[in-house]
């Protein structure tokens, strides 16, 4: 599998670019994940948007947000994988990349993230820790994460 990425901020991309990747937050978080709310959220214009590709098809992605945005410290959101590539070890390599370019871009330091709580596990392979109760967003259970 041949994969490359691209971090770019908000008007860096093109038209054709956002479609895609608010079309792939659609089809993940509105449509499988049933859940009704507004995804454009007016982050998105503050943040990098870190998109990986497989064979030239974005087959995840995930928002770096700045420090002050979504949480006191810098942040990773939006996190997901594309159906089509689910099982294929993307979403590791995904976070990876997020983790390393927040670094490269805001400085290292704490990264928080608002994980779903299925994936604890997997966060927590990556660094982060649990950090507060487990609460509710738009009907699925997340709790907050901290990665020093």
């Amino acid at each position: 599998m041949s994969l490359t990425h691209t971090v770019k901020a908000f008007n860096d991309l093109s038209g054709q670019e956002l479609y895609d990747i608010l079309r792939l937050r659609s089809e993940v978080f509105v449509i499988e994940q049933s859940c009704v709310f507004l995804d454009q959220d007016d982050k998105d214009q503050h943040c990098f948007h870190l998109s990986l590709f497989s064979e030239g098809h974005l087959a995840a992605y995930s928002r770096l947000l700045p420090a002050g945005v979504s949480y006191e410290e810098v942040s990773i959101g939006r996190v997901l994988t594309s159906p089509a590539f689910r099982g294929t070890g993307l979403g590791r390599v995904l976070m990876e990349l997020s983790i390393e370019n927040c670094e490269l871009i805001f400085g290292k330091g704490p990264i928080r993230i608002g994980a779903q709580t299925y994936a604890l596990p997997f966060y927590t392979s990556l660094g982060f820790v649990k950090h507060g109760e487990v609460y509710d967003e738009d009907g699925i259970e997340h709790v907050e994460m901290i990665r020093l």
